[in-house]
């Protein structure tokens, strides 16, 4: 019960709700249990009417009260039950609702490194699967636990005091109940863990093959991944049967002994009222009604016990991910304004879930308002250092500072409201792209959308779209093309109007062209921004302020455009190779 300690927060800040709705349980109960007293005492007005004992019109007085009674505590035991299920299950809507929020805030805190280490499938399931079967927990389980509870104390008290002898017999199964329920919870616990973790392999497996659909198309690899879905699901169905067998102990177990409990009432309440031990027959029927009153609360121990272990074991999943630590702290609580004075001394950085040595004592300093370009070869680390500007990565040595303050000493979320981004993979979102280009500005007017559209030369594109700026997006943005989604990715990016912007290979998917057009956008709109661009293009590099030109993690060349075409390298060799391409095209 260890992992179910991080729910008492929620708990205390619903403890009024599940206070009434512990008395209203109470109530229900206590007016339920005058169902069993009431038969009695008319079965045994009835026995005395019989033997004469009294009139007729006192049986049918007397009966008649009773009938009466019955009504009136059913009706309002229903009703109390009716308040109760509108208590407590409530509260556990609430606190599912207040767990998923947790989860979801602390997912959105933790490191870039968590998400590569981690399957998105896994992460869905615990906010989902896992938080549906503590919601079982803290809403079913409570509600029944109270009504188990009430019963018990309310019946047991009331049949020790009429007959303590026949009590003792008809409730000697329990303890045998009790050892069983303890043996079997701890198999249940167990094997909940191993169906939870099949279903979290269940979910990726899906959610990997939906999202590369067009690849699993194209290479016409469907009957392979189905014949994977198959064996991933027979994996899960022997996992959720093997649960089942042990769940399903429970009530033929519970069936066998209020069998044998009413046996028990029948046998030992007939001899006594045969004996004179017991005066009226109506007690022997009114410990048939208990007991079967009692069938259901018993029996519901077995399904609770099974509810709490399979909570357990999915609040265990659900504390193992919310203990983890975020990578990337937040040190500074004030805000402060960014400048977008940015400067790299001596950097190396290793990426912790690989150990590629991505940078290598990189060193760069880049003004407020001026333009770097950054170019090299695939790996050579350009991305990584756009990276640790949005300080998604703590470097390992040297210094990365901005506004001549140490990133890390920088308040974050002032840091990253500063930066527009646009990354090597465009992603967009399964929404309309109107919201796909206010994702970076939500409360961007019509006018600025269409604007920052037109700056990243997608507008003619959307409008030609049947629902225009109202279109919405497959997953990933999949109803664009390559170049569409990297142009309403840059709108984006540029209706922020951010202090620093930071293009990552961003122009790749678009023809020379278009690129020219953008870039001649680009250099009116960032001319007073902080700006890196990352490119494998001389053109989306030629007018930028500084140079540099990394090679396996290192710069091996830095200065203007007319000064590396002038020098020989790296630079001069791709301009000259891209200045033919051209000219041949």
């Amino acid at each position: 019960m260890k992992a179910l300690k991080h729910l008492n927060k929620y708990f205390f800040k619903y403890r009024y709700r599940l206070i009434v709705g512990i008395i209203i349980t109470i109530v229900a109960k206590v007016f339920a249990l005058f169902t069993p007293r009431l038969v009695g005492a008319s079965i045994n007005v009835v026995s005395d009417r019989l033997e004469g004992k009294i009139t007729q019109e006192v049986f049918r007085a007397e009966l008649m009260t009773n009938i009466l009674y019955l009504i009136g505590a059913a009706v309002i035991a229903g009703i109390f039950t009716f308040l109760m299920r509108q208590t407590i299950i409530n509260v556990s809507r609430h606190i599912e609702y207040d767990l998923k929020n947790e989860i979801y805030q602390h997912y959105q805190i933790l490191s870039l490194n968590f998400y590569k280490s981690n399957r998105t499938g896994d992460l869905m399931n615990r906010i989902s699967e896992d938080v549906g079967k503590v919601r079982m927990y803290v809403g079913p389980a409570i509600m029944y636990t109270m009504n188990t509870i009430t019963l018990f104390t309310v019946a047991i008290i009331y049949m020790v005091n009429t007959a303590p002898k026949l009590t003792m017999y008809t409730l000697l199964p329990l303890p045998i109940l009790s050892v069983a329920i303890y043996k079997l919870s701890k198999l249940i616990n167990k094997r909940s863990t191993i169906v939870q973790q099949s279903l979290s392999t269940l979910s990726t497996y899906t959610q990997e093959t939906f999202s590369g659909i067009s690849v699993i198309k194209s290479y016409g690899i469907e009957p392979q991944t189905s014949t994977e879905f198959d064996d991933l699901s027979a994996q899960n169905r022997q996992k959720q049967i093997n649960l089942t067998k042990v769940q399903a102990l429970f009530f033929p177990m519970m069936i066998l002994l209020i069998g044998i409990s009413n046996l028990i009432v029948v046998y030992i309440g007939g001899t006594q009222y045969m004996n004179g031990e017991i005066e009226n027959i109506g007690t022997i029927a009114a410990f048939l009604i208990y007991v079967n009153m009692l069938t259901w609360p018993v029996a519901i121990v077995g399904w609770v016990t099974s509810l709490v272990q399979q909570a357990e074991a999915s609040q265990e999943r659900i504390n193992e991910f919310l203990n983890t630590e975020p990578e990337i702290r937040n040190k500074a609580n004030e805000l402060t304004p960014i400048k977008g004075d940015i400067e790299f001394k001596n950097v190396s950085f290793v990426y912790p879930d690989t150990n590629i040595e991505a940078l290598k004592n990189v060193s760069f300093k880049l003004n407020s308002g001026e333009t770097l370009a950054i170019l090299g070869k695939t790996g050579s680390g350009k991305s990584t250092i756009l990276d640790l500007i949005g300080r998604l990565y703590d470097i390992d040595h040297g210094q990365v500072l901005v506004d001549d303050k140490i990133i890390s000493e920088l308040n974050l979320h002032s840091l990253r409201e500063s930066i527009g981004y646009v990354p090597q993979d465009a992603f967009l979102f399964s929404d309309t792209i109107k919201n796909n280009i206010k994702f970076g500005k939500e409360d961007a007017t019509d006018e600025e959308v269409i604007e920052a559209a037109q700056n990243a030369r997608v507008h003619k594109n959307i409008i030609g779209f049947n629902k225009g700026y109202e279109t919405i997006l497959g997953e990933r943005g999949i109803t664009l093309s390559g170049g569409q989604k990297q142009r309403v990715s840059i709108a984006r990016a540029i209706i922020k109007k951010p202090d620093i912007l930071l293009f990552d290979d961003c122009l790749s998917a678009v023809d020379t062209e278009t690129e020219e057009k953008i870039l001649k956008n680009l250099v009116k709109l960032t001319k007073d921004k902080t700006t890196i661009i990352v490119s494998h293009r001389v053109s989306s590099a030629k007018n930028a302020d500084k140079i540099i030109v990394l090679e396996d993690g290192k710069v091996i060349q830095t200065g203007t455009h007319e000064t590396l075409i002038n020098t020989d390298g790296y630079y001069k060799e791709l301009y000259t190779k891209q200045l033919s391409e051209k000219e041949m095209q």
